[in-house]
């Protein structure tokens, strides 16, 4: 093979290898980022012979006022009539987005609900080179960026009659049964500390007991576990939001491994075992509105009894 034929298979091999690669670009950012979905669970948690409690846990929306398509899945959630909606944080993508976020929301307000906050609720979000997010947990710089509008939006969830549970405890009464509540502050933002709302749960007071993070570091994962919490929700990771097809995740923005970076796992700590479930979230930052084999998602968990040989805070397999 002469010199030119080598170097004319090796021009059309880089401009193949460049088609490839915009397409999946393209199909990342023009159909996946769109093809929003359903994720249905149960977790065994509730009291014998209790009646289902349905959740719905939402996270990540990342609105802004153009993010049409989302804004309409999300309003069509009512649909679901959940008994429970637990919103694990970054609503928030833009300043204006606050009227898109309740509208998007609607009749989920009049449910039952309980919020903790992320980042991008409390700042906007900037330009980052999306290589350095597959090296390492991306490192908010808090108050160098502009602040959004969440206290507004706190304001509205809070006239909605949801529970803002920032290192807060609570107990809501849903379907007969006391669920327990306690949450804490952005971990991400180094905000956290479940030592504020931490102690053994009091099954006296509660028939079943939830934790709720926006971001599932270990320093709240397990704590809450170890505290005897039947189901622990967070967000914030996207799911890995670009993974590998067949493989899974390449990264999760936090500590959390990346078998259990969305769905429902299991959780040990301090000898005890807990349901978990990370939300792959419904959106993605203004600046990278991609997402590759991880499809935006919102999940409904039907609470079920346990079975008779599952002590409360600790998971059946």
């Amino acid at each position: 093979m002469t010199a030119a034929r080598i170097a004319s298979t090796l021009a059309r091999g880089t401009l193949g290898l460049a088609g490839l690669g915009a397409g999946c670009v393209a199909y990342a950012a023009l159909v996946e980022a769109r093809a929003f979905a359903l994720r249905r669970v149960e977790v065994p948690v509730l009291p014998a012979g209790a009646d289902p409690v349905r959740v719905l846990h939402v996270s990540d929306l990342h609105l802004t006022p153009a993010t049409l398509a989302r804004q309409r899945w999300v309003a069509g959630l009512a649909a679901l009539e959940p008994d429970l909606v637990v919103d694990t944080g970054d609503n928030l993508a833009h300043p204006d987005a606050v009227p898109f976020v309740l509208s998007s929301l609607g009749r989920l307000l009049e449910v039952p609900g309980v919020h903790v906050w992320g980042s991008n609720d409390y700042f906007a979000p900037s330009f980052k080179n999306p290589l350095t997010y597959l090296l390492h947990p991306s490192r908010p710089r808090g108050e160098s960026k502009r602040e959004l509008p969440w206290p507004e939006l706190g304001a509205a969830f809070r006239a909605a009659g949801w529970v803002d549970l920032t290192h807060t405890r609570a107990t809501l009464e849903v379907r007969g049964l006391r669920i327990g509540f306690r949450g804490v502050d952005d971990a991400h933002l180094g905000r956290a500390d479940y030592g504020l709302v931490a102690g053994p749960v009091d099954r006296s007071a509660v028939d079943v007991s939830l934790g709720v993070t926006h971001a599932p570091y270990r320093a709240v994962l397990d704590p809450m576990v170890a505290d005897g919490h039947d189901l622990v929700l967070a967000g914030h990771t996207h799911g890995g939001q670009v993974c590998v097809p067949f493989h899974g995740a390449l990264v999760t923005n936090c500590d959390l491994d990346t078998a259990r970076v969305k769905g429902l796992s299991q959780h040990t700590a301090g000898g005890r075992t807990s349901w978990l479930h990370v939300s792959a979230g419904l959106g993605t930052s203004p600046y990278a509105p991609v997402r590759f084999a991880c499809r935006p998602e919102a999940t409904l968990l039907t609470l079920t009894a346990r079975g008779t040989d599952a002590a409360p805070g600790s998971a059946m397999g």
